[in-house]
């Protein structure tokens, strides 16, 4: 099994060194080439994801006792493809860059500047963000305070209209008592 997983390693290496020469030489090339090229290195990138799969499904044949270190030869693997599939995707985006400019007829000057103004706008967008979140949470925080303190307005008026009922009922217990007097005194 482990010989079978030495194989794909082996062919691992050789692939994703190729894959690696080929996003260098990406920029470079004439457009007709770099076309070519993309296609080439899209195609190498499956095999290499093909491989990955294939070491992973024998290192989950391996006995438990050596799994470990296949494991993480696993991992380094598979963040190394990761990075091979970001430096593709930043070649391309270089790619496509170029090709737009040559349709439009756009020179470097122009995109530079329009880059830096997309950057400002970036970083208003940022701070409007922030500014929107922090009105959010005072909005929000806001709102709670004024739960509890209807919450207490609420407690409040109970304790004022069980206050009212009592001296409503001293009031009538104070007349009676009153007439009770007044006729004790007359007779």
């Amino acid at each position: 099994m482990s010989s079978d997983f030495e194989g794909y390693e082996q062919d691992f290496a050789v692939l994703t060194a190729d894959i690696t020469n080929k996003i260098a030489r990406v920029p470079r090339l004439p457009p007709d080439e770099k076309k070519q090229m993309v296609a080439n290195v899209e195609k190498q990138l499956e095999e290499a994801k093909e491989l990955l799969e294939q070491m992973d499904l024998e290192v989950r044949e391996i006995p438990l006792q050596s799994r470990g270190m296949y494991s993480n030869r696993m991992r380094s693997y598979k963040q190394e493809m990761g990075k091979l599939e970001t430096d593709f995707k930043r070649s391309r985006i270089a790619y496509s860059d170029e090709v737009r400019n040559e349709l439009l007829g756009d020179d470097g000057n122009s995109s530079e500047s329009q880059r830096a103004h997309l950057l400002d706008n970036t970083e208003r967008l940022e701070r409007s963000s922030r500014r929107l979140e922090a009105g959010y949470q005072i909005a929000v925080e806001t709102e709670q305070i004024g739960q509890e303190m209807l919450e207490n307005l609420s407690h409040d008026r109970e304790k004022i209209q069980r206050a009212r009922e009592r001296l409503r009922e001293t009031d009538a217990n104070l007349g009676r008592s009153s007439r009770v007097l007044t006729g004790m005194l007359r007779r």
